[in-house]
């Protein structure tokens, strides 16, 4: 039997490097444009998160945990709680060669993002003949401020698994859900028979259907139609 549901939020946020009084990251539209940070591919809207899971700095979690709905917050994160403190053993000096792509007339430039084998960093200079790429977290060594509201908590069982869908896959469109006292289907859209991230991302959803519905069968429907002659 699964343990009990866990409770399922949105909220809206803002979030600044405290120590530069800098926005970095937000999912409100025009607090994002204001700060030049907005990104036309990113969906402005409220943020779904399952409480108890872990997935935020422990005390933006239990601040969040304890919110009322509908009232604003704000706390600040130390970078000893955070993201932690720079290391400078992070910051290495690569071959320029390493960057270039003549065929894309790709050259390596100064916040570049770059992943070179398993590691994700940003350029930080390029000199002659090597670049020296950052690959510390880029929150390191920063206390961290955020500006928070929940604006609801979501308890129909089936926009629950909506919502879980939205968070893990970033798209609802085209699924359909059925919700019966011990198990959830999941009926795919066409789109996942041919994208290679749904395999990877159902191992996530289901671990996260069973927390947030407390139940324990997960069932993912597939739907092959015969094409219609016209």
């Amino acid at each position: 039997m699964a343990d009990e549901a866990k409770k399922l939020i949105r909220f809206n946020f803002k979030a600044y490097l405290a120590d530069e009084d800098r926005l970095y990251d937000t999912n409100i539209a025009e607090a994002a444009k204001e700060a030049g940070i907005y990104n036309e591919k990113v969906p402005y809207e409220p943020v779904a998160h399952i409480i108890g899971t872990k997935r935020l700095f422990p005390d933006l979690e239990d601040a969040i945990a304890s919110a009322e709905i509908g009232k604003e917050y704000e706390v600040t994160i130390p970078c000893e709680k955070a993201a932690g403190p720079r290391n400078p053993k992070n910051v290495e000096y690569r071959p320029i060669k390493d960057f270039i792509d003549r065929e894309r007339n790709q050259y390596p430039q100064p916040g570049m993002t770059v992943t070179v084998g398993n590691k994700s960093g940003v350029i930080s200079s390029v000199g002659a003949g090597r670049v020296k790429v950052d690959f510390n977290n880029p929150l390191a060594g920063h206390d961290l401020m955020y500006k928070f509201t929940v604006v609801e908590e979501v308890t129909d069982p089936v926009e629950k698994a909506k919502a879980v869908v939205e968070a893990d896959f970033s798209m609802t469109e085209g699924f359909e859900f059925a919700v019966s006292d011990d198990k959830v289907v999941v009926t795919e859209p066409d789109l996942c028979k041919y994208d290679s991230n749904w395999a990877i991302a159902k191992y996530k959803l289901v671990a996260d259907l069973r927390q947030v519905l407390g139940i324990d069968r997960v069932e993912f429907l597939q739907v092959w139609d015969v094409p219609k002659k016209e």
